[in-house]
């Protein structure tokens, strides 16, 4: 999703070429393969969108691979970078990174001051190791590697997995097999009363190239739309777009998450970026972007 983004963004700026590496063309947790790629290649400038992502129930589930994974995947391609002349990356954490009670909105500075969210505390482990690497980078080289920390996002290319998706893409995806099949309820997990705040891929993308240009210091900074929602609005929010007129069930049974996740996104605003899409426009410009026929047969 984050990849393409960049890509479509990328297409409107005077760049020589554009590189992009397929998951049956490289296997970026392989550090041999990265480096042998980076030396035919030779990228000025990149960008480190590749994760292992997913939501609460896929982080609680696999949290080994969501560790080692994003490790592997961040140290291959950050550490040969450093080693091949790469002039410019850009790695993209999380704002998992944070703490799970945090003071709300959260400033860069909240980083490693309290205990973090247990249900994707791997996730976050890891992207807090490709921040110190860039950091260290950055002191014992002096290399321009520099860490972007975008809030939710959502947007095309999205992962609709019933197992492996975030919030919005789960509830896109339970919303539109609801309508379809006529139900007349649908079950959002937890009590619908933790606020999100959500970012547009196409907002974050056009931040980055934005970061590319004007940003060049240690550690993280925040990539956000300022706002947020609770989960209970944002499901009734994607319930009136795709056309669904049934109930919202909450099942209390299953975990919240943090409670609140806003960031503070006065650094970046200071330097001159804000978000332009809104949730409203952005979902139902996600939902028209979805095939034709999505979730049937589900």
């Amino acid at each position: 999703m984050v990849g393409s983004a960049v890509v479509r963004r990328l297409g409107s700026e005077p760049v020589e070429t554009i590189l992009t590496a397929t998951r049956a063309e490289l296997d970026l947790r392989r550090q041999s393969d990265v480096e042998s790629w980076l030396s035919e290649n030779k990228p000025d400038v990149v960008v480190l969108a590749a994760a292992k992502v997913g939501g609460i129930l896929a982080n609680d589930r696999f949290p080994a691979d969501f560790l080692y994974d994003n490790l592997a995947i961040q140290n291959s391609i950050i550490k040969a970078s450093a080693d091949r002349g790469v002039r410019k990356l850009l790695f993209l954490g999380s704002s998992c990174i944070y703490p799970r009670l945090a003071q709300q909105p959260i400033s860069e500075d909240a980083l490693l001051t309290g205990p973090l969210e247990p249900t994707n505390q791997w996730y976050a482990v890891a992207k807090i190791a490709g921040i110190m690497l860039c950091d260290a980078l950055r002191k014992q080289h002096g290399l321009d590697f520099i860490s972007a920390m975008p809030t939710n996002l959502y947007g095309p290319g999205d992962n609709y997995d019933a197992e492996a998706s975030h919030v919005i893409p789960a509830l896109i995806r339970k919303t539109i097999i609801a309508r379809d099949g006529g139900a007349d309820t649908i079950t959002v997990w937890g009590t619908g009363n933790p606020r999100r705040e959500f970012l547009h891929a196409d907002d974050l993308a056009d931040a980055l190239v934005f970061l590319l240009r004007n940003f060049s210091e240690a550690g993280p900074i925040n990539v956000g739309s300022g706002t947020d929602i609770s989960i209970a609005e944002l499901a009734q929010m994607i319930a009136d777009t795709v056309g669904f007129g049934g109930k919202l069930v909450f099942d209390t049974s299953k975990p919240d998450g943090t409670p609140r996740k806003l960031m503070d996104g006065s650094r970046l605003a200071r330097l001159g970026w804000k978000a332009n899409i809104s949730l409203r426009d952005g979902l139902a410009r996600t939902i028209d972007d979805l095939p034709a026929g999505f979730g049937r047969g589900a």
